[in-house]
């Protein structure tokens, strides 16, 4: 299996990269994660521009897309909201019109933030345009607050819990792709024991 995996942030050793690379390590053996960089490559959104031929950029991230089985995006948080260069690759994600590329596509969303929020509005606001988009939403997150110092040297997530939370949600996005579990079972699973809460020891 393979998931794609987008980072919100366009530095290179980015927190949110950090975080997909921490992600990669809790996935089952047959399940490779690749940390694209499209999301810095994408002329900004132009209806002129999807006219044949498009630019390389935006068929070579429409082809990743539908080359993938799930997608995991790791969604710093920026005056209370998602990246511009991820926006930006969500609407290009969101075309052609009515046929969008990331339509039925199993997704995830997860975020980390040097704020005691963890990037909580990012993901939630990354998440309901996904949703919007037509995607397969996986209805869990993870506000990773703190972020500059919640790694370890080996690049896992110190907090037990949090990377608990972690491997819950890749494992669910996962089982989302292969099909052995539905949407409204992760939905009502999370009603019953909520993810968002974020530990004291990372929140400070």
């Amino acid at each position: 299996m393979h998931i794609l995996g987008l980072s919100g942030s366009l530095r290179t050793d980015s927190l949110n990269r950090r975080l997909l690379a921490a992600a990669a390590r809790l996935l089952p053996d047959d399940v490779i994660l690749e940390v694209t960089d499209h999301v810095a490559t994408l002329p900004l959104f132009d209806e002129d521009l999807e006219v044949a031929p498009q630019p390389e950029a935006v068929r070579a991230f429409h082809a990743a897309i539908q080359a993938a089985d799930a997608v995991l995006i790791a969604s710093p948080e920026y005056n209370g909201s998602l990246t511009g260069p991820l926006k930006n690759a969500l609407d290009w994600a969101s075309r052609p019109g009515g046929d969008a590329v990331l339509a039925g596509k199993p997704l995830a969303v997860v975020g980390a933030s040097p704020s005691r929020f963890g990037a909580a509005w990012a993901q939630a606001e990354t998440r309901r345009i996904a949703d919007r988009i037509g995607a397969r939403v996986v209805p869990l997150d993870l506000p990773v607050a703190a972020a500059h110092e919640a790694f370890t040297a080996e690049g896992n997530l110190r907090d037990e819990q949090l990377a608990g939370h972690l491997e819950r949600i890749v494992r669910a996005l996962v089982a989302l792709a292969r099909g052995q579990v539905e949407l409204e079972t992760l939905a009502a699973a999370d009603d019953a024991a909520p993810v968002g809460a974020t530990p004291p020891s990372v929140a400070a």
